[in-house]
């Protein structure tokens, strides 16, 4: 946490600036097209990157859809997950978040100027009505990051249980399904040391709908928490590392 902290306070002059440039945003919506209120975000997120000396890798952008809406489903290490995958996404992305964090300050912002999507945890309506709306938006071409973890423990590079159902916007879209694989992204703002550190996003081959149409949405999630986990494994071992996960 050590890093977080520090991130803040060096931040501070861009942290005001963020906040009164999104409240500016949001009050004249209809004049920023979403490709610039993105581009507004990156440029947020490589400052805060800079500031809290973090590097991010990233691997197989070629397996990402070139065209159309599709959703996104990482492991989850920590609070740096999303700003890694967004740093590194090139076309407009935005995230489901659980409604209590995505209140945060910071956070809160985020998801406003990306039209992401708040989910409520404990109102199952209020979730399928959720589900229903991601789906519609990545149908009309836009593209969701979904933690199917549901939230991170200090779980670090060992990918915890996925929930099945996380996979059911995308099922009802016949979107892609791009798993994505976080390998130390944790180490951004959950240790406290402050070295200079690098994360890695890796882009997994998609799974398109003529090739899980006759999958159940647990046989899915298995599949791609399986993929995760290997690669993970793959890139620890590179490090001269011991595999994190039992596979």
């Amino acid at each position: 946490m050590l890093r977080f902290y520090l991130t803040i306070i060096v931040s501070i002059p861009w942290i005001i600036y963020f906040m009164i440039k999104s409240r500016y945003i949001l009050r004249n919506k209809a004049a920023y097209p979403l490709e610039e209120r993105y581009a507004f975000i990156k440029r947020m997120v490589i400052q805060c990157m800079k500031n809290g000396r973090i590097r991010t890798k990233a691997y197989g952008m070629e397996n990402l859809p070139k065209e159309g809406g599709y959703v996104m489903f990482p492991n989850h290490q920590g609070k740096f997950d999303t700003l890694g995958i967004m740093y590194s996404h090139e076309r407009p992305c935005t995230v489901v978040m659980d409604e209590i964090r995505s209140k945060m300050p910071l956070a809160d912002e985020l998801v406003d100027i990306l039209d992401g999507c708040r989910l409520n945890k404990s109102d199952m309506r209020s979730q399928v009505k959720s589900i229903k709306t991601v789906s519609e938006e990545v149908k009309n071409g836009r593209i969701y990051i979904i933690f199917p973890e549901g939230g991170y423990y200090h779980n670090r590079n060992v990918v915890q249980e996925f929930l099945p159902g996380a996979f059911k916007a995308a099922m009802m879209a016949k979107s892609p399904i791009v798993p994505v694989a976080l390998v130390d992204s944790y180490r951004a703002f959950g240790i406290n040391i402050l070295r200079r550190i690098t994360t890695q996003v890796h882009y997994l081959k998609p799974l398109y709908y003529e090739d899980y149409k006759d999958m159940k949405s647990k046989e899915i999630s298995d599949y791609v928490k399986l993929e995760i986990m290997k690669k993970i494994n793959e890139s620890m071992i590179a490090k001269g590392k011991a595999a994190p996960n039992p596979i």
